[in-house]
């Protein structure tokens, strides 16, 4: 911590102007890419990364989510590379000199820059893509006219949007998050660029938290459902506006089977599986993050709608919620003591303390969600993908019956689904993998990264040594951490083949990944982790 004296003791309420001369660069988050780990490899590259505790190592802050300001910076870098922030305005000046202003108060956590060889291109009114000269074109095509879609969705349902732009920026391949929510400009992973917009619905998070986590805003980790469940809620709202709502519940299933493997993992009594989180003094928030804020911080809020009973009441309260507490933080007693205040009819039947389901419940025991919403529309999708993959698991394949299936229709999530279903019931008979492989091109051959992952996972499961080169180029061709780790495990967890293969594609792939990654992979192949 920063301690400073000030030479008189100040009034309450003066303003003070504190000069702090200081040099930064070394921190946690503050990553400094060489150029091959850029998609250009010709220049290096440098980003930082708030969320949670790290941007105290950029900049002198009170770095916490509970204390919200404005800012503005000067930046100045060398010929050839370009500077953006996380601002509301920017304005390059003469010597290659960059002034960025953000004029609505925000967390520390949310200032963000990157520097390198970056250019923008418009995709819609108020959004451009932001990303290096190779990846720009793919970027445009991919996001054309998309991101104004969801965000007049967005503004319908919770109110208007007030951050002014909304860009996007591909992050270098090494970047190891899916997305980072930087008001007027979210970093996303350049995984998202699939080449047929099967993955633009990923970006509908990101753009939810401009009103969830961004807007109103947890005051401590320990809530962080209150940004995260929040946020699944409404990205699930506008996706059914968007998709339709079998599909959002295919989707939301997925997300429900992440929750349940994690909770089998850790246990379901294991104390990060609250909503209400007790982070000890000297503990990282990002070492408690996983998938509960998000999947049952989700219940949470589906089961406020489902005591509301009607979708546009509980549409009406969201908006009312956003404007009641814009631009301040807040805490778990805040949110759930407005949602009584605003309908004082379910106050008045004591909806907090039903037994089973009592709010305290919710915040303060671990475990599985006590109300579960109901995602049986998505059956319509789930049930074919679920019949297909038994097809493709019988000793003798039923040709008439699997040609008579035609998956060309089928959008990203339904597809995952299937490729889940073949993974938990490989390895399949002798022969069937090989097969499936050459029937379905848009899966074995797909750019999608999502796809990838799960043909990689399956080509690994059922030893097809014919396509190992697709896990390799998976892994050379991105650092995600959410795509790397499971195909690291799945190598270190297979023959003496895989496990050659893991060592050979780590030693080529370890200078262009996150060191962060870098050392969870050396973890897995059991090789001593840097400092």
């Amino acid at each position: 911590a920063l301690h400073i004296a000030l030479p008189q003791a100040p009034r309450a309420g003066q303003l003070l102007t504190l000069l702090i001369d200081y040099e930064a660069g070394e921190g946690p988050g503050v990553c400094w890419l060489s150029p091959e780990q850029t998609a250009g490899k010709q220049k290096p590259y440098m980003y930082t990364q708030g969320q949670a505790v790290l941007n105290r190592s950029f900049f002198p802050c009170f770095d916490t989510p509970s204390v919200k300001f404005t800012y503005s910076a000067t930046v100045k870098v060398p010929e050839g590379f370009t500077a953006v922030m996380s601002a509301t305005s920017w304005e390059k000046q003469k010597d290659n000199t960059f002034v960025f202003k953000m004029s609505q108060p925000i967390p520390s956590y949310l200032i963000a820059l990157v520097v390198g060889d970056i250019v923008s291109a418009d995709v819609g009114p108020r959004s451009r893509v932001w990303a290096e000269p190779c990846l720009i074109e793919a970027a445009k095509k991919e996001y054309d006219g998309v991101i104004e879609e969801f965000l007049v969705v967005g503004e319908k349902l919770f109110g208007p949007y007030v951050w002014g732009r909304y860009d996007i920026l591909f992050m270098p391949p090494s970047f190891p998050f899916g997305g980072m929510e930087n008001p007027c400009l979210t970093f996303v992973t350049p995984c998202l660029l699939a080449g047929d917009r099967s993955l633009v619905d990923v970006i509908i998070h990101e753009i939810s938290h401009s009103w969830f986590g961004n807007l109103v805003t947890n005051a401590t980790w320990g809530e962080f459902w209150l940004n995260e469940g929040f946020t699944m809620y409404a990205q699930r709202r506008i996706s059914t506006e968007v998709y339709g709502l079998p599909y959002t519940c295919l989707e939301a299933a997925t997300g429900r089977a992440l929750l349940r493997q994690h909770m089998d993992a850790t246990g379901e009594d294991h104390p990060l599986n609250k909503l209400r989180v007790v982070i000890e003094p000297g503990v990282n928030p990002d070492d408690t993050y996983n998938e509960t804020p998000y999947e049952k911080g989700y219940c949470f809020v589906s089961y406020l709608a489902h005591l509301v009973g009607n979708q546009s009441k509980f549409d009406a309260f969201l908006q009312a919620y956003v404007n009641r507490f814009k631009f301040q933080s807040i805490t778990a007693d805040d949110t759930l003591g407005f949602f009584l205040e605003y309908f004082p009819e379910l106050k008045e039947k004591g909806v907090d303390s039903i037994p089973g389901f009592e709010f305290d419940r919710w915040l303060n025991t671990p475990g599985w969600p006590p109300y579960l919403p109901d995602l049986s529309l998505g059956q319509q999708l789930m049930r074919p993908a679920e019949e297909l993959a038994e097809l493709w698991a019988a000793d003798s394949l039923n040709m008439e019956a699997i040609e008579a299936v035609d998956i060309m229709g089928w959008r990203t999530y339904q597809l995952v689904y299937f490729l889940d279903q073949v993974l938990q019931k490989s390895p399949l008979p002798e022969g069937n993998v090989k097969r499936l492989s050459k029937m379905y091109p848009k899966i074995s051959k797909a750019q999608n990264a999502e796809l990838r992952l799960r043909w990689c996972q399956i080509v690994l499961k059922n030893n097809l040594e014919a396509e190992y080169n697709k896990v390799k180029d998976f892994l050379h061709s991105q650092g995600k951490q959410k795509y790397t780790l499971p195909l690291y495990r799945a190598m270190w967890g297979g023959s003496e083949a895989t496990r050659a293969l893991a060592m050979e594609t780590f030693s080529a792939t370890a200078p262009q990944l996150h060191v962060n990654v870098q050392n969870y992979v050396k973890k897995i192949l059991g090789l001593a982790a840097a400092e």
